[in-house]
C-alpha cells in the first residue's frame, strides 16, 4: 500500500487515567463530527491517518505528568517544538529559557507534534504543558470540555500559510477547485482558511471535497497526486515550491486570514506555575525581537534544523511579523466569531463561550511582557 496511508508513529503518553481517557474520547468525538457528506470512499481512506499523532522528537518523561511534581527534585515543563520557523524555534535553539528556569528547579523538554489538534489532545492527556496553535484547535478543544487557558496571542503571519496546487496543475484560481480535493489538517488554520476562501468566492463548503490529513500524510499524498490542492504552512510551502512539486495558488495574506495564533495551556498548569509562564513569555518576547532584528543570524541559526539554506530561510522569514500582541476584547471577539462559525457548520457539537478560556485583564497583566502590554 502507498506510504501515505500508513499510520504515523504515535507520541509517547504518560499513564492515562480514567479522566484522561474520557477526555481523549470526547476530543476525538468532536474532531470526527463533520458536514462533509460529499466525501467519497476514496476520500475516507485518505482520512484514516488523520488521528495519528506525530511526535518523533518527543520523549514524555515520567518525572511528572503535570509539569509540577512534588515527589522529585526537578520539575518538568514541556513546550511544543516549533516546526514553523517561529521565534519559538529560536527560543529552543538559544537555550535562554532553560537557563532562567534551572534555578527554579525546572527542566525543559520540547516534544514535537504533527499539528495543533494533536498538541491540544496531548495538552489535556498530560503529555504537553504549553502549546502553540492557530485559532481553531483551542475552540475544538474547548468544545470537548477541556479546561484550556489562552496565555498569549501572536501575530497572524498570514502569508506563511498557503494553498498549494501541483506545479503543472491547470487550476488558475480558487473557483477552479470546485468539485476537487483540498487537503488540510482537520480543525487547523488550513481548515479555517478553506472556509474563508470558499465564502469569499461565493461557494459552499460542500462545493469542494475536503480531505483531512495530518501534514506528513498530506505532504506525501500531495506529491503523489492523490489530492488536487493542500492548505499548509511553512516550511512545507517553500519545500514543495523549491522542489517544483507545487506552486502557491493563494496565501493567507491580503485579508484572508483574520485571526491570531495562540499559546495555550491547561488550567491546572496555569494555576500551579504562574512564574514559569511569566518567564516563558518574557523569553519568548526577547526571541521575537531578536528574530525580527537579526534576519541573517536567524536564517543561519535555523538552517541546520530545517534542511534549507540560509538564503531561502531569510526569504521565508519575511512572511512573519515576529510579534506577540496583547489579548484584548477585539482578539476575544474574533475568537468567538470563529467558534460560532464552526458551530454553524456543525463541526462542533455545542456552542462554545471562548471567554471561559481567557483570563482577566489583571491576570494577563501579571504574565504578559511589559513591551507587549505597552503596544495596546
Amino acid at each position: 500500500m502507498p506510504n501515505w496511508k500508513n499510520k504515523l508513529e504515535s507520541w509517547q503518553r504518560p499513564r492515562i487515567t480514567r479522566r484522561h481517557a474520557l477526555f481523549a474520547f470526547g476530543y476525538s468525538l468532536v474532531l470526527s463530527t463533520t458536514l462533509f457528506s460529499c466525501n467519497s470512499p476514496q476520500n475516507n481512506s485518505l482520512q484514516q491517518s488523520n488521528s495519528s499523532q506525530s511526535n518523533t522528537g518527543s520523549n514524555t518523561n515520567s518525572i511528572s505528568t503535570s509539569g509540577n511534581s512534588s515527589t522529585t527534585s526537578q520539575k518538568l515543563v514541556r513546550i511544543v517544538r516549533s516546526k514553523q520557523l517561529t521565534a519559538l524555534a529560536v527560543l529552543e535553539k538559544q537555550g535562554t529559557l532553560e537557563k532562567r528556569l534551572e534555578p527554579l528547579g525546572y527542566k525543559v523538554e520540547w516534544p514535537e507534534f504533527a499539528a495543533g489538534p494533536q498538541q491540544l489532545e496531548a495538552l489535556n492527556a498530560g503529555g504537553l504543558d504549553i502549546a502553540s496553535t492557530a485559532e481553531s484547535p483551542p475552540i475544538f478543544s474547548q468544545a470537548a470540555g477541556a479546561p484550556l487557558v489562552y496565555l498569549a496571542a501572536n501575530s497572524s503571519d498570514g502569508q506563511a500559510i498557503s494553498l498549494l496546487v501541483p506545479a503543472n496543475s491547470p487550476v488558475k484560481n480558487f473557483k477552479d477547485l470546485k468539485g476537487k480535493k483540498i487537503a488540510f489538517q482537520k480543525a487547523s488554520i488550513g481548515h479555517y482558511l478553506t472556509v474563508r476562501a470558499v465564502e469569499k468566492e461565493g461557494l459552499k463548503l460542500t462545493d469542494v471535497e475536503s480531505v483531512f490529513l495530518a501534514p506528513p500524510d498530506a505532504n506525501v499524498a500531495f506529491s503523489q497526486g492523490k489530492v488536487d490542492s493542500w492548505f499548509i504552512w511553512e516550511p512545507f510551502v517553500t519545500r514543495n515550491v523549491q522542489n517544483k512539486v507545487g506552486r502557491v495558488l493563494i496565501d493567507g495574506g491580503n485579508g484572508l486570514r483574520d485571526t491570531n495564533n495562540f499559546y495555550s495551556t491547561n488550567r491546572k498548569f496555569y494555576q500551579e506555575n504562574p512564574q514559569v509562564i511569566k518567564i516563558f513569555l518574557e523569553e519568548l518576547q526577547k526571541a521575537q525581537t531578536w528574530s525580527k532584528n537579526h534576519p541573517q543570524e536567524l536564517a543561519q541559526l535555523l538552517a541546520p534544523v530545517t534542511q534549507l539554506d540560509a538564503a531561502t530561510l531569510k526569504k521565508m522569514h519575511s512572511k512573519y511579523d515576529f510579534a506577540l500582541v496583547p489579548i484584548n476584547e477585539a482578539v476575544i471577539n474574533k475568537q468567538q466569531e470563529v467558534a460560532d462559525k464552526w458551530y454553524s457548520l456543525g463541526l462542533i457539537p455545542k456552542k462554545v463561550n471562548v471567554k471561559d478560556g481567557f483570563l482577566t485583564p489583571e491576570q494577563y497583566a501579571e504574565i504578559t511582557p511589559k513591551e507587549v502590554l505597552a503596544s495596546k
